[in-house]
């Protein structure tokens, strides 16, 4: 048996995300501005250049280290956890309750509020400046 680490195809992994994802080539092509077939050569190929897996990272909304790094086993082993876990936390209230937005996305969206409430502050001191 041979010690080895097998090496990783990077574009075999782009593909299984976007299966699991259960997006297209098509979908993904136009996302990043390429036609299908250069993504179906990309996902044939082992090896991606930099730039193009930093923008099929972001039209699969994973980061570059999931893509380099999946495995098979770690999605089952990430999905076997969840519905273990989720069937056994919580108590009688939340019991079978999930949510149904990402807390993520929650985060930013505030963030982006703050940001803009910050800049209309400023336009409105310079304003007062000015007179």
């Amino acid at each position: 048996m041979s010690t080895t680490a097998k090496p990783k195809h990077i574009g075999r992994n782009i593909s299984r995300i976007r299966e699991l994802k259960g997006m297209k080539q098509e979908a993904l092509a136009m996302a990043i501005g390429l036609s299908q077939q250069t993504v179906s050569n990309i996902e044939s190929s082992e090896n991606v250049d930099s730039e193009k897996l930093t923008e099929i990272a972001k039209a699969l909304g994973v980061t570059i280290e999931a893509i380099e790094n999946f495995s098979e086993e770690s999605v089952f082993n990430f999905f076997n956890n969840f519905y273990d876990n989720s069937s056994s936390q919580g108590n009688s209230f939340n019991q079978g309750m999930y949510a149904t937005f990402n807390p993520l996305d929650k985060v930013i969206e505030l963030y982006e509020r703050l940001v803009q409430a910050e800049k209309e502050k400023v336009e409105y001191l310079e304003k007062l400046l000015k007179k």
